[in-house]
């Protein structure tokens, strides 16, 4: 895969993921009903858990997946680190919850398990990525030593001087 299909890939899963979790957040603060087939969705939202800090998770979702984003969009190795860095963050926090909704809460939400999906995709995407941009990145040339009966003159020869007798 090239770098510009990576970015792209991730670029597009990125913005689906912000698209949930715009959701999920828009629910949550406007005290909205999800739509959910696996029926543990509200139970999770509702959870002591949905806030970290008093921040909702949805929020740090939202935010994590618009950083994800901009790394995708951006180009060289910042880029390519910054992605990377964010999403194996994500991944884990992400598996940290997906514990918390069966071992703790109970309840599954398919919005959460979405965002999961989404996330360990683009950490795979970005480590490929990753290893892509060392893997193609040129080595410099070792510089060569002019030869030791050369004059470095540029090209030219030199004037020869007029003898004079």
């Amino acid at each position: 895969m090239s770098e510009r299909t990576l970015r792209l890939a991730s670029a597009v899963l990125a913005a689906a993921g912000a698209a949930i979790t715009g959701y999920l957040l828009y629910v949550r603060q406007t005290g909205g009903t999800l739509d959910c087939s696996t029926g543990g969705c509200q139970t999770v939202q509702n959870s002591s858990y949905a806030d970290v800090l008093g921040v909702p998770v949805a929020g740090l979702g939202l935010l994590g997946f618009l950083g994800l984003l901009a790394a995708a969009l951006a180009h060289g190795e910042w880029a390519r680190m910054t992605q990377a860095t964010l999403a194996l963050s994500a991944f884990f926090f992400s598996a940290y919850l997906l514990y918390i909704q069966v071992g703790v809460i109970e309840a599954v939400c398919q919005w959460c398990l979405a965002t999961d999906v989404l996330t360990t995709a683009i950490a795979a995407l970005a480590l490929l990525r990753l290893r892509r941009g060392k893997a193609a990145a040129p080595t410099p040339l070792p510089r060569r030593r002019p030869h030791p009966k050369r004059r470095p003159t540029g090209g030219r020869k030199p004037k020869q001087r007029a003898r004079t007798r």
